[in-house]
């Protein structure tokens, strides 16, 4: 039976008790098992962004003129990112709703600049390395662009020569990652950089996982060729303030280095019988509470929290790699640059997606990933005391992986190992949209009954819904 809005009001404390209960069913990711998503201090920084969020909790920032507080807050972020990031006095940007939303607001700004500056661009191209972030397809489709994905190298990094040669006289926009989030590897901004220059391009730089953390892994020491707005031919940035900003989510930066980039970000309906209606963002209500977390988590941290942090992350990530690197079975991805790394089997043997498997029934929660097929794992602060217990479960999978290759044609690994080399990936993106049209029409039965053979296993109905395509294609 469809949900009905009560007929009655139902307490605060009744409704509460009831949401913790539900919580109950949620990943419990403090416990340090969780390597992704969760950007956590500790229990007074959340209290401190809670706490702002709530003094603007009604607040609707669609119009910035009638909040001068939350106006100034966030022009003070931006300046904090702007210097961070190292863009100058010309430099502008404004808050957004994620990493997402950063990057489609700079492929809109730079596709409506080019209709004024570039004409003769009738059909916009952007030129990527193929780990690029899938927001940057995502706004291809929106936004009617062409991106056009050139192979890495060895490293995953972004190869320059590849990129060129995707480069043709509709070419708009470069992009690279500070880092990729699949591996952690950073791109050679500085080599692209030139590549924009020779060829009079724009260049944007995803920075949303790394933007507001690779300066303090600067800071400590570590040596990384230029990444940000140090590199002249960068037009643009994305960084996450939700991420290692540790602000509240959903809160990014889009930065660009000239206004003129910026004011074709801006949209502007004059026919409107309301009055004129103008955005910066794609949001027309912009929830006023998470500009005012981002500016208190800033503030709060300040330099020395925000430092102290990326070294006991970073402790924990040359803790991690090194152990990884220590079994012989295991390689890390390239060359990570920060907290963050992917690591996978010498030669797939034995099967990385087996180990992934050993490692969830031990408890983890595993980021399988493909291209190569591999386990990426973030380093938070909560994550740091377990370390060692993930590196003993670990060899142990290992081990068990080794003594039970029949293993790489079970359970999830069968599942992601084919999606991994699946030939016909359109079908399978099909049956995924029914998926989710399934999960938010409400209508569950249809989805838990999909593969009964399969239903005593505490295995989620979308992956056994993909585990029957599979089947299909490899029975």
């Amino acid at each position: 039976m469809r949900k009905k809005i009560p007929e009655n009001g139902i307490e605060p404390a009744v409704l509460l008790a009831q949401m913790q209960a539900a919580k109950s069913t949620d990943t419990p990711w403090k416990e340090g098992k969780t390597w992704t998503l969760q950007y956590h201090v500790d229990e007074a920084h959340d209290a401190l962004l809670r706490s702002a969020f709530d003094l603007y909790f009604s607040e609707n920032y669609i119009n910035p003129f009638l909040f001068k507080s939350l106006q100034k807050m966030e022009k003070e972020v931006v300046e904090m990112a702007t210097d961070l990031l190292h863009g100058d006095d010309s430099t502008l940007g404004c808050i957004t709703s994620g990493g997402t939303e950063s990057i489609m607001l700079a492929m809109y700004a730079c596709r409506e600049w080019a209709k004024k500056h570039r004409p003769r661009i009738q059909q916009p191209e952007i030129v990527a390395p193929r780990t690029i972030h899938p927001a940057f397809d995502k706004a291809a489709h929106y936004f009617g662009l062409k991106l056009r994905k050139a192979e890495v190298n060895a490293n995953f990094e972004a190869d320059p020569k590849a990129m060129e040669r995707l480069i043709t006289d509709q070419t708009l926009l470069l992009a690279a990652s500070a880092p990729s989030f699949a591996h952690g590897v950073l791109d050679p901004i500085p080599e692209i950089g030139a590549l924009a220059e020779q060829h009079g391009l724009l260049f944007h730089v995803d920075a949303c996982v790394g933007g507001f953390m690779l300066p303090w892994v600067e800071q400590m020491g570590h040596e990384l060729p230029v990444w940000d707005f140090r590199t002249k031919a960068v037009t643009s940035m994305s960084g996450d303030l939700h991420k290692f900003g540790f602000g509240a989510k959903g809160a990014s930066v889009v930065l660009y280095r000239h206004a003129q980039l910026f004011e074709h970000q801006i949209f502007v309906n004059t026919e409107y019988s309301g009055g004129i209606f103008a955005t910066t963002t794609l949001l027309g209500t912009r929830p006023g509470g998470v500009i005012a977390a981002a500016w208190a988590g800033l503030q709060h941290l300040g330099q020395a929290g925000y430092l102290e942090n990326a070294r006991n992350m970073m402790a924990g990530f040359v803790q991690l790699k090194n152990g990884i690197a220590a079994i012989p079975e295991l390689q890390i991805v390239g060359k990570p640059c920060m907290n963050m790394l992917a690591y996978t089997t010498r030669n797939n043997k034995p099967d990385i997606y087996a180990i992934a498997d050993y490692m969830e029934k031990k408890g983890w929660v595993i980021d399988r990933q493909q291209l190569p097929p591999s386990i990426h794992l973030t380093v938070f602060p909560y994550n740091i005391p377990v370390i060692a217990s993930y590196l003993d479960d670990l060899k142990e999978a290992v081990i068990w992986a080794n003594a039970h290759l029949e293993a790489s044609g079970e359970g999830n690994a069968a599942l992601y190992g084919l999606m991994a080399r699946i030939p016909l990936r359109g079908m399978v993106k099909d049956n995924v949209r029914k998926v989710f049209v399934e999960a938010y029409s409400g209508n569950n039965s249809k989805t838990e009954n999909i593969n009964a053979a399969d239903s005593h296993k505490p295995t989620p109905s979308w992956m056994r819904i993909l585990n029957r395509i599979l089947r299909f294609f490899y029975k």
